[in-house]
């Protein structure tokens, strides 16, 4: 496991901006469900931090429940475009408006394979609440509600983003330098 200092190019989006856009995305958030009425699916475990600081930042009621899929080989930094569910919902979604609240959108293939995965469970509304987006690298559509940022085709890592499954505690994102950058084994 490698110092983060020694593989950060840069700090793309720092701690302040990053929380001002959470409030902004949860003041939104509690707008459009004045009711409530709302379930916040986090993607583990990328997701949490987001989901946590935009839970705290939503007024209105909402619950929680989270999903583990699987669509990266062990390893790999490529998203192989199957999406595989390890760790299902507890809730039952029917009838219930559904925020899928996820840390980063790269090809869309696994957001996508989840979307239509949880419409079959006859949610009343779902729609997608995305940290990051890059929107250069996608091969499937998705739809994407709320949006923290939309960012350039780097590899980056921090606030619940892993380089090799550390850091995802960094409160800021940042970009891998990658000629310093030695993958794990």
């Amino acid at each position: 496991m490698q110092n983060y200092k020694d593989v950060l190019a840069e700090i793309l989006i720092d701690s302040e901006t990053l929380q001002a856009r959470v409030k902004e995305l949860g003041a939104q958030i509690s707008q459009d469900y004045p009711e409530g009425d709302l379930l916040l699916i986090c993607i583990l475990r990328g997701g949490v931090p987001f989901m946590v600081d935009l839970s705290r930042s939503i007024t209105a009621p909402h619950m929680m429940d989270f999903m583990a899929v699987s669509s990266y080989g062990v390893g790999a930094r490529e998203s192989t475009g199957s999406a595989r569910v390890t760790l299902d919902l507890q809730t039952d979604i029917r009838g219930k408006n559904v925020l899928l609240v996820e840390d980063i959108i790269d090809s869309g293939h696994t957001i996508a394979s989840v979307l239509n995965m949880l419409k079959t469970r006859n949610p009343k509304s779902l729609k997608v609440c995305a940290l990051l987006d890059k929107p250069e690298r996608r091969e499937a559509e998705v739809p994407i509600h709320y949006l923290g940022f939309s960012i350039p085709n780097k590899f980056v890592f921090g606030y619940g983003l892993d380089l090799d499954e550390y850091h995802r505690n960094l409160t800021f994102v940042g970009v891998v330098d990658l000629d310093k950058y030695k993958p794990s084994a």
